[in-house]
């Protein structure tokens, strides 16, 4: 009778770490949505050198400021001087509210930044937790 009993509670322990590997597996396999904004030159890249380093900074705020509410999860510039400017990769519900947090950008509002919206995944764990 005991014999039965540890190989039965032996059964259940090997069949909870087997199911608990398994699930572990799957979520680790499981992918995820993001939203990835490429910022080009915008079309209005004329103000003087005062203003534009005042966009800038708010720029570079609201970069902060994202970041800290866990929306923006990747940011940066390109080193070169092309047209693509730099990166943006959200972590939000859909491209309407990516659209509504870039509004908020004064580079973007000012037209010295200009962008383009695509929905990315990304396998769940390895790049973004």
């Amino acid at each position: 009778m005991k014999k039965i009993i540890t190989f039965s509670i032996a059964s259940i322990i090997v069949s909870f770490a087997f199911g608990k590997k398994e699930k572990d597996k799957r979520e680790n396999t499981a992918m995820k949505q993001y939203y990835f904004v490429m910022l080009t030159k915008g079309k209005n890249r004329t103000q003087d050198s005062s203003t534009a380093e005042q966009i800038q900074k708010g720029h570079l705020e609201n970069i902060g400021r994202l970041s800290e509410e866990g929306k923006l999860l990747v940011s940066g510039p390109f080193l070169d001087d092309g047209l693509w400017r730099g990166i943006f990769i959200f972590d939000l519900k859909d491209a309407t509210e990516v659209e509504k947090v870039l509004q908020t950008d004064p580079a973007i509002t000012s037209g010295r930044l200009a962008y383009e919206i695509h929905p990315w995944m990304t396998r769940k764990g390895t790049v973004f937790k």
